[in-house]
């Protein structure tokens, strides 16, 4: 399953590459502005949409999507598998020295040197 969004997701990539290639910029007409032709504003005239530009926002869309959607299929992958999924659990070896960790007299607390 996330093969195929991988396709898509890298298909989708080279479409907006190539269409944003293939657009003509609002800065090649920046001359115009400059008394070198006849144009509406500073950067070009602010036309509706053309074909090109419609096709490149669906591309980014599905860009985005399958984005989103890979993320969440590597989420799901890893959620399953943690640091410890394998490891067993053994209980500690028994130790061959007499002596006892545990203090010999109290728990070490000093509460009851406390005065009230």
């Amino acid at each position: 399953m996330s093969f195929i969004v991988l396709v898509v997701h890298v298909l989708a990539a080279l479409g907006v590459i190539g269409l944003v290639l293939m657009q003509h910029g609002k800065g090649a007409d920046m001359g115009a502005a400059f008394g070198g032709g006849s144009s509406g504003s500073l950067f070009g005239s602010s036309g509706s949409a053309n074909f090109l530009s419609r096709v490149t926002a669906v591309f980014a869309t599905i860009f985005f999507i399958t984005s989103m959607s890979l993320s969440f299929l590597q989420f799901e992958e890893t959620r399953s598998v943690g640091v410890m999924s394998g490891a067993t659990i053994t209980a500690p070896a028994a130790s061959s020295d007499d002596s006892d960790p545990s203090p010999e007299e109290g728990s070490g607390s000093k509460v009851d040197e406390i005065p009230n």
